[in-house]
């Protein structure tokens, strides 16, 4: 038996709207992953320090806000001053598909827009993890 993939679900900045995130969390959860959902309000530095004490293998932000240019390099650069980049970064939200290929290039894993299935993002994560070797 492998190890259980952890998943950090994140709600960074002002946005007050998490239904969304907590639908993936659960879907995530009853999909076989280990979820921890951080709640609303989270600065990038709070996600990031959450990450590496939970150990996990991959943060999911979920952003709503129009702050996605902003908080997406945030919390990759904390990862890589915290020498936590293996640590997978995805997520979702409204997101222009112009700012989508720019956060690629960063870095940044897949983004998933409005009424993504949730066996698209289990499917995704099978496919990062295999690929990883975990």
């Amino acid at each position: 038996m492998g190890k259980k993939i952890r998943i950090l679900i994140a709600k960074p900045g002002l946005d007050g709207h998490d239904r969304g995130a907590k639908v993936v969390a659960r879907g995530l959860r009853d999909a076989g992953f280990e979820v921890i959902y951080t709640g609303l309000h989270q600065t990038p530095e709070m996600i990031v320090r959450t990450a590496i004490q939970e150990d996990v293998d991959a943060i999911g932000l979920s952003i709503l806000s129009g702050a996605h240019m902003t908080l997406f390099p945030e919390v990759l650069r904390l990862l890589k001053e915290n020498k936590a980049e293996e640590i997978h970064l995805f997520g979702g939200g409204i997101i222009p598909e112009e700012d989508k290929e720019k956060l690629y290039e960063m870095g940044i894993g897949k983004l998933f827009g409005p009424g993504t299935t949730i066996g698209k993002i289990v499917e995704y994560l099978n496919q990062v993890f295999k690929e990883k070797g975990d």
